[in-house]
């Protein structure tokens, strides 16, 4: 178990829609350029952490895995485009370089599952979160925030989350 600082936030989810809440928690203190990086085996809980950020982020679109297709974006009524960027098929920095990831960063917030593929080309400045699987029903998820657009990011997520100042 992980010592924690004012750069970790751990929360641990009892249920899929209790995942979606912290989601939509941390979706709606989306900006324009920020990253999100999910890592975490298959059925840690991604893509439905995915489907909260995208509601509190007001996406007018439904969320469902890009494993297929590497890159899904959703519509919010002001034009900011949230990219959801699947990297697990991705073979090599150089395939992600070709992705133009600073356009992406230019029309909204980014999420990225699997970013540990690609972890040498992304911005230093993220948010990351480990997600672990503990029982069918159970999630963990540590929080951990890198550059301070993204310490500012996870303080207000934290006040979100569990209150206080």
């Amino acid at each position: 178990m992980p010592i924690l600082d004012a750069r970790t936030v751990e929360f641990f989810s009892r249920s899929p829609e209790q995942t979606r809440r912290v989601g939509m928690r941390l979706g709606a203190l989306l900006q324009c350029g920020d990253l999100i990086c999910l890592q975490g085996e298959l059925g840690s809980g991604k893509t439905t952490l995915v489907q909260g950020i995208a509601t509190g982020w007001g996406s007018l679109d439904p969320v469902s895995s890009p494993t297929f297709i590497l890159v899904n974006s959703y519509r919010r009524p002001d034009g900011q485009i949230l990219h959801h960027l699947d990297a697990y098929r991705i073979q090599s920095p150089q395939e992600a370089e070709e992705l133009d990831l600073s356009l992406m960063f230019d029309r909204g917030p980014l999420v990225m599952e699997w970013p540990e593929r690609i972890e040498s080309v992304l911005p230093d400045q993220r948010l990351w979160v480990n997600l672990r699987w503990m029982t069918d029903e159970q999630r963990g998820m540590a929080f951990l925030a890198n550059g301070p657009r993204h310490q500012k990011l996870l303080d207000e997520f934290r006040r979100k989350v569990f209150g206080g100042s």
